[in-house]
This record gives C-alpha cells, structure tokens and sequence, in this order.
C-alpha cells in the first residue's frame, strides 16, 4: 500500500470499532466546567478562577485514544443575560447543546440552589444527558443525596456520577460512560492535537484569567482582552495585547499608580503564558477604552464572541 497518500493512510490505520463524538458540558457558573475539561484532557485549556462567569467562550477540548476521540465543548456557565455580551454567551450554550451528541450536566455538589431550567431545552433535543455531580471532596456521598433526588424528579438523566474533577476522581468512569454512549465514526482531528483553538486565543484567555485573578468587583467582567500583534521568533515571541474596558475610571484601576497594577498583571500574564506555550516571550499590555462594548454588538463580534 505504498501509493496510499497521509489522509488515506490515517484513515486505513482507523481501528474498526473506532468511537467519536462531541460531549458538551453545561451547567450554573462556578460548577467546575473548566476544571473538568482540563482534568480529562490533562492540559489547561480553559482559564479557571473561584470567580463565577470566568468562562466566555466555547472552548474546545479533544481527548484521543487509538479507538476514541472526544471533542468536549467546554461552556460558559448558564445565567438570565442582562447585555449583549452575555446573550452572545448563551447562544455559545445553546450552539453546544445543539452541536452535541451527549450532553454533561455539571452540578456543584454544594449548590443547595438546583441547577436553573433549561430541562425543557434538553428534553426536545433526545440526546444522552448525563448528571455529573462535581465537587464530592467537599461534602459526603450521603450529603448529595437529596440534590439526586430532586434533580431525577425533573428529567430522566440517563446516569448520575459523582466526581471531584479537582481531585480527578471518578473522572475515569465518566470518560468510559462517554465511551458507551459515543457514536462509531473516525476521528474529527489529528491524534496528536488537544484543541482547535490557535495560540493567540489561549495567550488572550490567560492574559483575561489574571485579570480575573488580580482586580475585584466589576472590572474583571468590564475587560476584553484582544491580541493586536504575535510575532513568533526562535529565541523569543513578541505580543502586543491591549484591553478593553468600558469606561475611564476601570483604566485607571487597571494602570494603577505609575503602572504599577498593569506591570504586576504584565508579569504574572507572561510567566502563565510562558508556561503554556513553552517559550520566553515579551508581552506589551495596553488598555482602551470603549464606552459600553459589552452590548454593542459590533465590537461583540469583533471581540471574538
């Protein structure tokens, strides 16, 4: 088989039995969607903070094996929008119930609140949803027990697992009911990639998640962060990103005195990023301002969202 081109010969060398499909997790903010998505592909690709709404994006996330590859769509946590930007973010949630084969619904075993409706949505999709109770380092098996009971009452999951995606407990039973509910289908992406996503999106996401990390109240939700150069080089890449924010007083919080709050941001944003894409980089971090962005719908589209 000598004449077989690239394609054809990753095709051929496809076992049989091969599975593939999208998997999306849904679920309230600060549920632990990220910290899922990153415990099963085993890499960080998508920003975490104890800060709920920290997720804007779909973020893609592919886990392969020789039989499987699982493209999880990791999603921003479900809320009643109140400005554009938000609205762009549910529709995010909504395209990733509809693009999936098997739906996680991911619930924070400590919610004493059940999650918010969207059961309707999902019975009209009759999809395989799975009711993954997240966070069990932090309470009892026993302690989840009412939650279970009361969330079985409201739709008919077709299994219930506890895990503790920070612990990365049960995080293997999960993955093997994925395995049985997946489709028999070649793979979507080469093996050897995690994500779809290109460099500059990840660089974006950890320059946004210390913002989230450093600055308090309104200012980390005020903020986009977009890169406006990337020059790669052997030794050292040179990135230029600027952030967005929606008015004069959130600059001046960002700059802080004599820049010192944008040098410790700077800082901490190039060593998390330096750490991702294994390579020295330079980073310049500037900040603009744009009245109202976050429900402008031209500078939501331009922003990426």
């Amino acid at each position: 088989m000598n004449d077989l081109n690239e394609q054809d010969q990753l095709i051929h060398d496809i076992p049989q039995n091969h599975k593939s499909g999208y998997v999306a997790i849904i679920g309230k903010p600060n549920a632990g969607k990220s910290t899922l998505l990153n415990a099963i592909v085993g890499s960080k690709l998508s920003i975490t903070t104890n800060k709920p709404q920290t997720t804007r994006h779909r973020v893609i996330g592919i886990y392969s094996k020789p039989e499987t590859q699982i493209i999880f769509i990791d999603t921003p946590g479900m809320i009643h929008p109140k400005y554009k930007l938000q609205e762009a973010m549910m529709r995010n949630v909504a395209t990733a119930r509809q693009d999936a084969d098997i739906i996680v619904y991911l619930v924070d075993a400590t919610d004493k609140i059940p999650p918010e409706e969207t059961f309707e949505k999902l019975k009209q999709l009759h999809k395989p949803v799975i009711l993954v109770i997240n966070k069990m380092d932090l309470v009892s098996s026993t302690a989840i027990l009412p939650l279970i009971d009361e969330l079985s009452n409201v739709y008919p999951f077709d299994l219930i697992l506890p895990v503790s995606a920070l612990k990365k407990e049960g995080l293997d039973k999960l993955v093997e009911a994925l395995l049985e509910r997946l489709p028999y289908g070649p793979p979507f992406y080469p093996k050897d990639m995690i994500s779809e996503h290109p460099e500059r999106f990840f660089v974006a996401e950890l320059i946004r998640e210390q913002i989230f990390l450093q600055f308090q109240q309104e200012i980390p939700y005020s903020c986009a962060v977009n890169i406006v150069q990337y020059e790669e080089s052997e030794k050292i890449d040179h990135i230029d990103a600027e952030i967005v924010v929606n008015r004069d007083s959130q600059k001046g919080i960002l700059i802080g005195k004599k820049g010192s709050a944008l040098k410790k941001l700077g800082t901490a944003a190039r060593k998390s990023i330096e750490a991702f894409i294994g390579k020295q980089i330079f980073l310049n971090l500037h900040v603009k301002v744009r009245s109202k962005w976050r429900d402008k719908e031209t500078f939501i589209r331009n922003y990426g969202y």
